[in-house]
């Protein structure tokens, strides 16, 4: 029974950086949302440290909040280090706003749960996938996007039939 709360909890994303704690994620909670959300949900490997990753942050958070209406969902998941974690990735969030989902994901083999992502992920960051559940249509990006290729990508999976 606590798992299932736990599992609705992190479905449902309030966990905000801004307003509530940073949840700390396995690769499995990951799949589970992966597999059970009812929207479009984009999900960005992110970490403090990553120059592109905090450029592109802000297009993606304000891009996803245009289209929420239409069952967008972000979150990005922090790949810091576990002494980043939880306060030193909050106070970064807060400091450049990031005012959207955030977690932490608590693993460090790479070898491990890239695959279990996107076959293709060598474990660049930044790296974003988007998914469409209710079609099955996944994109897998491991690089910087722009906000123009980050609309797109959205744009075409929210399509895909």
């Amino acid at each position: 029974m606590k798992r299932i709360f736990i599992l609705s909890l992190l479905l449902s994303f309030v966990f905000v950086a801004n307003s509530q704690p940073i949840p700390k994620l396995k690769i499995t909670d990951i799949e589970k949302m992966m597999n059970k959300s009812d929207s479009v949900l984009i999900i960005n490997f992110w970490a403090t440290f990553c120059k592109p990753c905090i450029a592109e942050i802000p297009h993606f958070i304000k891009i996803s909040k245009k289209y929420e209406s239409q069952k967008v969902k972000l979150l990005l998941v922090s790949l810091d280090l576990p002494s980043y974690y939880p306060s030193k990735i909050s106070n970064f969030a807060k400091k450049f706003k990031f005012n959207t989902n955030i977690a932490w994901l608590n693993e460090t083999n790479a070898d491990y749960f890239c695959p279990r992502i996107d076959e293709k992920w060598s474990g660049v960051i930044p790296a974003t996938i988007f998914i469409n559940r209710k079609t099955g249509y996944k994109l897998f990006f491991e690089d910087e996007l722009s906000s123009e290729e980050f609309e797109t990508a959205l744009i075409k999976v929210m399509k895909h039939n």
